[in-house]
């Protein structure tokens, strides 16, 4: 299973994240460990939702779509 995650900052509440993974325990391990410089600034993280994906190409486009700015309008209203 290959997982498209949104992370959630407890510094900024309104900062979220958006991720693809294999293994999201160990992602948000690592996001937590300050060990992804992208997030490391942000920590620590908590999981808003994630979603399962069988097929990793559709994961990462289902990602992209969430960083797009309709993406991060339904992420905001509906995940």
């Amino acid at each position: 299973m290959t997982y498209v995650y949104i992370l959630t900052s407890a510094e900024l509440p309104d900062y979220n994240y958006v991720g693809v993974t294999g293994d999201l325990k160990v992602r948000l391990a690592k996001h937590n460990a300050k060990e992804a410089p992208h997030t490391s600034k942000y920590a620590p993280w908590s999981l808003k939702t994630y979603i399962a994906f069988s097929d990793e190409a559709q994961a990462f486009a289902f990602e992209k779509y969430l960083k797009s700015g309709s993406g991060r309008a339904f992420a905001k209203k509906r995940l």
